[in-house]
């Protein structure tokens, strides 16, 4: 049976908090979930977005859930640190969070905190994120955590030497990079939670090739989505599938079954041989923890 978004359960009293949900993919997934009955909070950079997101959800479907923008830059750890603060003042647990918000082939630019900017947004920013939210998805019935990777992830090579672009920056290298960084995080941190028999059950998913905002910088991209790439609605089913279906363990990496996993309905994706080396992987975790100054499951 092909999994959509009508398999999804009543999602009402759960609390989800979605990064980069103002559009693209996130969007989608809030809209889903809101759907469902789901407390949706958009945690994006620009409020503006975030509330023209929230005005389109809710004229497309109705619900009984809620929807609320939080303001969240992950290329800044001042504001995760901020938005981690307000966040817990206001709520005393989470159900899910989807690490969805990611910047891809930019060129050359650093984060506020120095970082090169796609490692620094799609990973160091969402590894801060996550740590102190922990004892929030503690206190849910059935927690998730939701990492999106890439299908691009597959090309990448997490260069030690060369993590912040030190010494080299070719922006293509520099996203597969930041998105195989998601998938590694995604595995050792259900592993660590596992080892201290943790509830959460951590999904890394990707969406294949679906034409999204991210596309912007790609070459051809208007010609290429046409011919190759799925509709929003379709490539956010693997992140959906990964925070709700019962069938979720904790440790699956998920995406599209057509093609070369470029497209189609969610089922279980190939996983890189180096998402799984503990080796790699436990060295990203102390360079993270390093870089961020937040420690945590160590």
């Amino acid at each position: 049976m092909n999994w959509d978004k009508n398999q999804i359960p009543d999602q009402t009293g759960k609390r989800v908090l979605i990064t980069g949900a103002n559009s693209g993919l996130g969007f989608e997934t809030a809209k889903a979930l809101y759907e469902k009955g789901a407390d949706v909070i958009i945690a994006c950079r620009n409020v503006i977005k975030g509330e023209s997101a929230v005005k389109q959800i809710q004229q497309a479907v109705s619900s009984s859930g809620s929807l609320e923008v939080m303001v969240l830059d992950l290329a800044s750890l001042e504001s995760v640190r901020a938005f981690i603060i307000i966040f817990k003042e206001k709520y005393e647990s989470l159900d899910i969070l989807i690490n969805n918000a990611g910047i891809m082939a930019l060129p050359f630019a650093r984060t506020e905190d120095g970082f090169e900017s796609q490692f620094g947004t799609n990973h160091l920013g969402h590894f801060a994120l996550t740590g102190p939210l922990l004892p929030l998805l503690e206190k849910a019935d059935k927690p998730r955590v939701v990492v999106v990777s890439s299908i691009v992830n597959r090309l990448g090579y997490i260069n030690f030497n060369n993590l912040n672009a030190e010494k080299s920056y070719f922006r293509w290298l520099a996203y597969f990079q930041s998105k195989l960084a998601n998938i590694v995080f995604a595995k050792e941190l259900q592993k660590r939670l596992h080892n201290g028999a943790s509830r959460i059950k951590v999904v890394c998913a990707h969406p294949g090739f679906s034409s999204t905002n991210l596309m912007q910088h790609v070459p051809g991209n208007k010609l290429i989505g046409y011919i190759f790439s799925q509709p929003q609605e379709m490539g956010c089913l693997p992140s959906l599938y990964a925070a709700c279906s019962g069938n979720i363990e904790g440790g699956e990496y998920i995406g599209p079954r057509g093609f070369l996993e470029t497209r189609g309905f969610p089922k279980s994706a190939k996983t890189p041989k180096i998402a799984n080396d503990r080796g790699v992987a436990h060295h990203l975790w102390q360079k993270s923890v390093e870089l961020t100054g937040c420690e945590y499951l160590t």
